[in-house]
């Protein structure tokens, strides 16, 4: 039985969280001819949930093909990713300022959701999960967007925006999974990892 966890994420929020439940991981990130970034392109008509859930699994196959090309010891596999959608709409990561700011102003003063799906390879079995939450924005100014968007936070964020950061000051309601629109649904990922057979 495994007592420690490959985390294929290059997020901070992602080990923040797998610390905070009291993971022991090991990063397997990409390899710098990896093209990470090609693996979260929109199919068309795609809806957001399946869309994060097939983006989550391309990531995990990279991952398992990783482990294996370096020859390191098994171990289970843990993929998340992250979307933002406004009904049908998804946010990605935005391209630049501009991008982010667009985003921004076709969430403010709405309700969108968040969704991230978890999966976890272990050995042959493939464990998945899917988080979904709903986040209300406050109506915001063109100032209180450049603002923000000035910060930085939003650029590597789906959706334009971390709620862990300065934006929080313009939510006025969450429902569902705080972690979870973090990036890492601390009770699925949990319940998975037990599932794997991960004792905690």
């Amino acid at each position: 039985m495994a007592d420690f966890i490959y985390l294929a994420s290059q997020s901070p929020r992602r080990r923040q969280l797998l610390e905070q439940l009291g993971v022991r991981y090991e990063p397997l990130l990409p390899d710098a001819g990896e093209d990470a970034e090609a693996l979260e392109v929109m199919l068309k008509d795609e809806t957001p949930s399946a869309y994060v859930k097939r983006v989550t699994n391309l990531k995990l196959d990279a991952a398992v093909a990783r482990l294996k090309h370096r020859q390191l010891k098994s171990g289970p596999i843990l993929c998340s990713d992250t979307t933002v959608a406004l009904g049908r709409t998804i946010y990605g990561k935005p391209d630049d300022a501009p991008d982010a700011a667009r985003m921004l102003r076709d969430l403010a003063g709405a309700t969108h959701r968040v969704l991230t799906a978890i999966a976890i390879q272990q050995g042959r079995r493939r464990l998945e999960a899917l988080s979904t939450s709903r986040v209300s924005f406050d109506h915001m100014t063109a100032a209180q967007i450049r603002s923000y968007v000035a910060t930085g936070e939003p650029m590597d964020k789906a959706g334009a925006y971390a709620i862990q950061g300065r934006v929080a000051m313009h939510i006025t309601r969450i429902n569902g999974s705080y972690s979870g629109i973090m990036g890492l649904p601390l009770r699925e990922t949990a319940l998975l990892l037990r599932a794997a057979g991960l004792k905690i």
